[in-house]
């Protein structure tokens, strides 16, 4: 998988990361960093300890990230969990956690299978 097929995959802004940081080569660096990136492993702890400030700021960055790289889906997804935890738990968040959490997995599956291709 290329690139460009795996933001087809993820249904991500190929063309506007690539015009932000001006080649694939950078766009694909930072893209392989996003599994480095502790955010959604936080946002899970903290929900879990019911930290739901601690839980905003970790969605709040996974959304920034998503903003910067282009990844649409999980970017969409995460913004409304970050606007949901932004006065703490409320009614219907559980089902924007689970969209999180779904998002996440399958974008971490493209990167991985980006990786593998080398």
């Amino acid at each position: 998988m290329d690139l460009k097929e795996f933001y087809a995959v993820i249904n991500g802004d190929y063309e506007g990361v690539t015009s932000r940081l001006r080649s694939e080569k950078m766009v694909r660096k930072f893209v392989l960093k996003f599994l480095n990136d502790s955010s959604y492993d936080i946002l899970v702890k903290s929900l879990e300890e019911q930290n739901y400030e601690e839980a905003f700021r970790a969605s709040h960055t996974i959304k920034g990230i998503c903003q910067n790289l282009g990844f649409t889906v999980l970017g969409e997804s995460s913004s409304r969990l970050t606007d949901a935890l932004r006065n703490g738990w409320s009614e219907g968040t559980e089902a924007l956690v689970e969209q999180v959490t779904k998002d996440y997995q399958q974008t971490a599956e493209a990167v991985r299978a980006l990786e593998a291709e080398g």
